[in-house]
């Protein structure tokens, strides 16, 4: 209702082809409950003779897998009650302007109510004064070559427009370059390869396919399908099907934008190591386990505060997880006693199954039934771990959220694939992190799109958001609220807004949305719809320990602002993720970022890195790289060795935060104290009589 795009001018040209469409329909993997499909073909501009045969070939595919087609030119059938009557509607390269004010307030309808959007190819030359349609199909169209052969870049494998495509498609198409990039808006599933054809303007990033999420419903597009002979091709056959099935909601994926991350395995096993019996074969940028039980890990790196993504698949009722926060080592069994397992097997016990983490805390079964594909089709995993809290997303679907308390274990380490036995088939493809660096002082970031319940809002995806969306359709008495958050010592909430509306006022309360109010902040028109701000609301009268957060809005008028994701600020030392500073404003450090047990604790120049990245929980255990500071022994004397050490539980690994700046190690009485106040990298820490000198003073995250 306020987020505009440019109204654009454009017009597609194309030529002809003559194949006819002869190739049989490609079933989907796994039998789709029946549903109803709209092919709308209206051209007000130029008109592809490729239009019948693609019709003829969306009522080839609808007879083999469930769907029943209606075809129409007539925009009279843009009302509310006949739309609702379909799952999903195709613009099957329509062009020009083909709705009016009335029919495409009604489409506008039945998207806000779920449902689902098909473009093909000249969709994107289609409506360009309608800002709705434009958000809607994802960018629109500006010029094209001659018709051609290209490849093709699959991007995501996971999708059901594109699992079944190899890495590279090499096919003959006319190929659209766009106005503007997908990308920050959508998950790109398929890129052009400009180097491969001629006429492309775009660059290095051509996105010829993509997804999203958009005011409700679902919405899915492609490049390809100008020519008639394309509707033979059985790979873009099932391509057009995979779209029409997520569309209409019978295929789930994770369609949200997707940027900064980087490979960990995309083809390479290079830094992957073979813990245990049994292996994973490594074909077509797909691992697949063989035998166990065993693990197969990242062995080059640990990972503190990361978002992992990666695609999986069960051929049938089989057994494998995803484990993190393990220490490196040749033993699969130290994965299982010292990390957590994120299940994937779906019969299992409901501690133990897809999403659990596995024996500590169910999935939200409901949102877990509602996220997966069964087996045989690609689901996508999205593990967020900031600090100690790990939130799993299924498809884009958060179904669990959970926090490590055990002082034992942490959820910093090490990733690794579990290969449960024979006969437990699993695959993974597309292996991927963005690791969040040092969360602000106070705690972790929480987007604020991610809410556990709410009222009235919903996730807007927006340019400009970090991750791609924000929460939006914000109005008076709105409401969200976000369990599980630690809130031991917040004593501020800090705001990323936009707004190019009235604005309003953000309340922060707890217990529930009508519950005490802790905090308020003004949030202004930050100027438009795309200029973000930050605003911060002091708190007072905050509960400590876990609990659930409530974001409750007030203003005059509709569309007051979107909040993109707030951080919780903690006074200083009371807990957090990131360096402790000390003498000579240098970092604590893990020497040489070694996990053995026994390994020397320095002070070095800060450089970011997981070896200087520690978890401090208030008046318990401060950890880095998986592991505990720890006093060698337990012993209590002066200049006692303060060393890394498998996590225990004891009174060694025990620390509080004082006043003065120093950080005390109750059991002995005594003071974390860098030798001989020398500030000169690698020099030790260790345990002595405290006395608050500088050497002693210590800022924690």
């Amino acid at each position: 209702m306020r987020r505009l795009l440019r109204p654009l001018l454009g017009a597609a040209t194309a030529v002809l082809a003559v194949l006819a469409c002869t190739t049989p329909a490609t079933p989907a993997s796994a039998a789709d409950a029946p549903y109803d499909v709209l092919v709308f073909s209206k051209t007000a501009g130029f008109r592809h003779d490729s239009i019948a045969v693609g019709t003829q070939a969306i009522r080839d595919l609808g007879a083999a897998n469930n769907f029943t087609v209606t075809a129409t030119e007539d925009a009279a059938q843009f009302t509310t009650a006949n739309l609702s009557r379909f799952e999903a509607v195709v613009f099957l390269n329509t062009t020009g302007d083909v709705l009016d004010g009335t029919q495409q307030s009604a489409f506008e309808s039945y998207i806000g109510a779920g449902g689902g959007y098909v473009g093909v190819h000249a969709a994107a030359d289609t409506e360009y004064g309608w800002s709705f349609y434009g958000n809607l199909v994802g960018a629109y169209f500006a010029s094209h070559p001659h018709i051609q052969q290209a490849n093709v870049k699959a991007e995501n494998r996971a999708h059901a427009a594109t699992a079944h495509l190899p890495q590279t498609w090499t096919r003959t198409d006319e190929w659209y370059n766009y106005q503007t990039n997908a990308r920050s808006t959508a998950r790109v599933l398929a890129t052009l390869d400009e180097s491969s054809y001629s006429g492309g303007s775009m660059g290095a990033d051509h996105p010829h396919s993509w997804c999203k999420t958009y005011s409700g419903g679902r919405s899915f597009y492609t490049g390809g399908g100008h020519t008639q002979a394309s509707y033979a091709e059985p790979a873009f056959r099932a391509h057009l099907l995979g779209g029409i099935r997520y569309a209409a909601g019978r295929a789930k994926a994770d369609c949200r934008p997707e940027t900064g991350y980087t490979p960990l395995y995309n083809g390479s096993t290079t830094g992957w190591s073979q813990a245990g019996p049994g292996s994973f074969s490594n074909a077509d940028a797909t691992l697949t386990s063989v035998g166990g039980m065993g693990l197969y890990w990242y062995s080059a790196k640990q990972f503190t505060n990361y978002s992992l993504k990666l695609d999986w698949r069960l051929a049938g009722d089989d057994n494998s997880g995803v484990f993190i926060g393990f220490p490196a080592s040749s033993d699969p069994w130290s994965a299982v006693n010292n990390g957590y397992e994120v299940q994937i097997d779906a019969t299992d016990a409901a501690d133990r199954t897809t999403g659990a983490v596995y024996t500590f805390k169910s999935a939200d079964i409901a949102a877990r039934d509602a996220a997966l594909n069964p087996p045989g089709e690609w689901n996508t995993y999205e593990l967020l771990v900031e600090g100690e809290r790990l939130q799993v997303f299924l498809n884009g679907m958060k179904i669990n959220d959970f926090t490590n308390t055990d002082p034992v274990r942490s959820l910093a380490g090490h990733i690794g694939l579990q290969n449960h036995g024979t006969g437990d088939d699993a695959s993974f493809r597309n292996i991927r992190i963005r690791e969040l660096g040092v969360n602000p002082p106070g705690g972790n970031t929480v987007q604020a799109e991610a809410f556990s319940s709410a009222s009235g809002v919903s996730p807007f995806t927006k340019a400009g958001a970090n991750g791609g969306q924000t929460l939006g359709h914000i109005d008076p008495g709105d409401w969200a609220a976000y369990a599980g958050l630690d809130l031991t010592g917040t004593t501020s909430l800090r705001a990323r807004v936009v707004s190019g509306g009235p604005g309003g006022t953000l309340q922060v309360r707890t217990g529930s949305a009508t519950g005490t109010v802790l905090g308020s902040v003004a949030v202004p028109n930050t100027g438009s719809w795309t200029t973000f701000a930050d605003v911060t609301a002091a708190l007072s009268g905050v509960p400590s320990g876990t609990g659930t957060l409530y974001l409750t809005f007030t203003g005059s008028g509709t569309g007051l602002f979107d909040v993109d994701d707030f951080t919780l600020v903690r006074s200083g030392g009371s807990g957090g993720v990131g360096p402790i500073r000390g003498l000579g404003g240098k970092c604590l450090d893990v020497r040489n970022a070694a996990t053995a047990d026994g390994t020397q604790i320095q002070i070095y120049g800060c450089n970011g890195s997981a070896a200087q990245t520690w978890t401090v929980t208030p008046n318990s255990t401060v950890k880095a790289l998986g592991k505990c500071l720890d006093v060698s022994g337990g012993a209590s004397a002066d200049g006692t060795k303060i060393q890394l050490w498998t996590c225990n539980g004891t009174g060694a690994q025990n620390w509080s935060a004082q006043a003065d700046g120093t950080l005390k190690n109750p059991q002995s009485g005594k003071c974390l104290d860098v030798s001989g106040n020398n500030p000169a990298d690698g020099q030790a820490v260790h345990l002595w009589t405290c006395h608050t000198g500088a050497n002693q003073k210590w800022t924690l995250p």
